[in-house]
């Protein structure tokens, strides 16, 4: 079997991720069938990584305006960063690797892996929330992280950065046409491509780059 391998942006729809829900594509009575590796209140993981680094980030500053009082917030109103990243992973299409096919159940199989495998070859990107999709035309993965830089000398010791995140986990920038992320993205559809053949798959390209479409796209 010969797939292609793709790799995307997502828009970070958590409710529709979890199915809180459901938009047309999808078929309810396989919504069982889908796979949730990760669900964490992404206000609580900001909590859980970041108030250590805020508390001593807000003890340095005497002026009560030059402290941060709370950083989800201070993130979310900011006009740097994110909140949260989505990345979405498939293999195949829906003629090749349709959901209720063998081959869209040995796709599924290499996805689970690839996610399974994830937080610890990403440890800079905390994952919050993480789902293998059964329900729709072709299996596929949502992963949703925050990029999470340590031992910074600006800002919080800890804080939210893609740039530095992926920089501390070894990718860095070589021009437009090679980012961190651009870098990053290729070692994990790489990865996925790698698991894929260790299943039998025969890779064609590896696809995506491009964000994910909207739903009449």
């Amino acid at each position: 079997m010969a797939v292609t391998i793709s790799g995307m942006t997502g828009r970070g729809s958590i409710r529709h991720n979890n199915r809180t829900f459901s938009a047309a594509n999808i078929d309810r009575s396989r919504t069982a069938q889908n796979v949730t590796f990760c669900r964490e209140d992404l206000k609580q993981v900001y909590h859980l990584v970041f108030d250590e680094a805020l508390a001593a980030y807000n003890a340095k500053k005497k002026k009560t305006r030059d402290k941060i009082p709370d950083y989800y917030e201070h993130i979310r109103q900011g006009k740097q960063e994110k909140l949260f990243h989505e990345v979405i992973f498939q293999i195949g299409n829906k003629d090749d690797c349709g959901c209720g096919t063998l081959d869209g159940d040995r796709a599924a199989a290499v996805l689970k892996e690839f996610a399974e495998s994830f937080q610890e070859r990403n440890p800079h990107l905390r994952v919050f929330n993480a789902v293998l999709h059964m329900d729709e035309a072709t299996p596929h993965i949502h992963i949703d992280f925050v990029p999470v830089a340590t031992e910074q000398t600006r800002g919080l010791q800890t804080r939210v950065s893609m740039k530095q995140a992926l920089k501390q986990q070894g990718f860095t920038s070589l021009g437009r046409n090679m980012t961190e992320w651009r870098a990053w993205m290729d070692r994990e559809k790489q990865t996925l491509a790698e698991l894929a053949q260790a299943h039998e798959f025969e890779i064609i390209s590896l696809g995506g780059g491009r964000k994910h479409m909207d739903l009449p796209e």
